[in-house]
C-alpha cells in the first residue's frame, strides 16, 4: 500500500514525502512541477500530472495501489490570490474536489489536507484555538476552508480527513540539502535570508507600533521538519481508527519581527540590515496557535525551536544559492 501525496515537490511537501520514506513507508509523488522541484525528491516516485486529471490520478492509484492521501498541491500566495481569483478557484477549490472525488472512487478514504492558519483572517485574541470564527481575508485563505468544509461534508460517503492548520512555516531539513526557494515566497525566514545574502539590501519591518512588547508583529514559527511529522502523525491517526479532524499545528509561542532579526543575528554572527517601514493593511498584531488540539489527539508537538529554524535556513541558502536546478 502506498502513499499519495500531492504537491510533494514543493517546500512542505518535499520534506512529508522524504520523512515518510525514511520511516519506510512507500510513497509515490503527484506535482505538475509548475512550483516544485525534482530535485527535492530525487529518490521518491514522482508522476508529473495535475490533480484535476482524474485519467492520471485514476491510473496512479491503481499502479501504486494508494490508500492514503497527503493533499498539499494548491496555489498559496496571497497577492497574487486577489489579481487572479479564477485561477485559484479553479486550481486550489475545483481541482481538490476532482482529486477527492477520484481517490473515493479508488476507495482511497484517508486524506490529510494542507491548510493553513489564514482561515482565522484577523483573530480576535491570540492565542488562537480551532473554536475560533473563521475570517479568512483572502481568496487564498477562503480556498483553504471552503475544500475544509468540503472534507467535512465528505463524512457522509465514508471519507475520513485531518485538516491541518499551520502558522509559520519556516527553516530547512537538517541536511542542507532541501529547503525553501526565496524567489517564490514572500515568508519573513527567507526574506531575512535574502537580504543576509545580498539579493536584496534591506529587511522592511511593517510598523514597529503595534500594541506587542517590543511594537513589531507576532508570529509563530514552525519548522518544516516538524510540520512534516504532523502529516506523519495525521495518517497514523485516521489509520487507527481516528474521526474527521481540524486542528492547528503551532508552536503555541509567538516571536516578534524584531525577534527573530535578532536570533537571526546571534545564530549567524553577521548583521541584519533592516528598516522600518509603514504597516501593512489587514496585518493582524498577534497571531500565534493554541495546539492543545494536535497534542491531545495526534500526539504531536513541535521540537525545533527558532534557532534551529534559522540555524537550517542559513545551512540551506549558504550552500543553496540558487536554489535547486530546475
Amino acid at each position: 500500500m502506498t502513499i499519495l501525496v500531492t504537491g510533494g515537490a514543493g517546500y512542505i511537501g518535499s520534506h512529508t514525502a522524504r520523512l515518510l520514506t525514511e520511516m519506510g513507508r512507500s510513497v509515490v509523488v503527484l506535482d505538475t512541477l509548475e512550483r516544485g522541484y525534482r530535485d527535492s525528491i530525487p529518490d521518491i516516485d514522482l508522476v508529473v500530472g495535475d490533480i484535476a486529471d482524474a485519467r492520471t490520478v485514476g491510473k496512479l492509484c491503481r499502479k501504486y495501489d494508494v490508500d492514503s492521501a497527503i493533499h498539499f498541491a494548491a496555489y498559496k500566495a496571497v497577492g497574487e490570490s486577489m489579481a487572479e481569483p479564477l485561477r485559484y478557484y479553479k486550481n486550489n477549490v475545483a481541482g481538490s474536489i476532482t482529486l477527492v472525488e477520484t481517490l473515493m472512487e479508488h476507495e482511497v478514504k484517508h486524506v490529510v489536507f494542507s491548510s493553513s492558519a489564514a482561515v482565522y483572517g484577523t483573530p480576535d485574541t491570540a492565542p488562537v484555538n480551532e473554536d475560533a470564527t473563521l475570517r479568512p481575508e483572502s481568496v487564498y485563505a477562503h480556498t483553504k476552508a471552503d475544500i475544509e468544509r468540503f472534507l467535512t461534508s465528505c463524512d457522509a460517503t465514508g471519507l475520513r480527513s485531518v485538516s491541518l492548520r499551520y502558522f509559520n512555516a519556516a527553516g530547512a531539513h537538517e541536511s542542507g540539502d532541501m529547503g525553501e526557494d526565496w524567489t517564490a515566497t514572500a515568508n519573513l525566514v527567507p526574506v531575512v535570508m535574502k537580504v543576509l545574502f545580498g539579493a536584496q539590501p534591506s529587511l522592511e519591518v511593517f510598523g514597529d507600533d503595534y500594541p506587542t512588547p517590543d511594537g513589531s508583529c507576532v508570529r509563530d514559527y514552525v519548522h518544516v521538519s516538524d510540520l512534516a511529522d504532523a502529516h506523519v502523525k495525521a495518517l497514523d491517526y485516521l489509520a487507527t481508527g481516528g474521526r474527521s479532524l481540524v486542528c492547528n499545528v503551532g508552536t503555541g509561542q509567538g516571536t516578534s519581527v524584531k525577534q527573530l532579526i535578532a536570533m537571526t543575528e546571534s545564530v549567524t554572527g553577521r548583521s541584519l540590515p533592516h528598516h522600518v517601514a509603514a504597516r501593512r493593511a489587514g496585518d493582524p498584531a498577534s497571531v500565534y496557535a493554541d495546539p492543545t488540539l494536535v497534542r491531545a489527539v495526534l500526539g504531536w508537538r513541535a521540537t525545533r525551536d527558532l534557532r534551529e529554524i534559522i540555524t537550517s535556513a542559513f545551512r540551506w541558502h549558504e550552500r543553496h544559492p540558487d536554489s535547486y536546478e530546475r
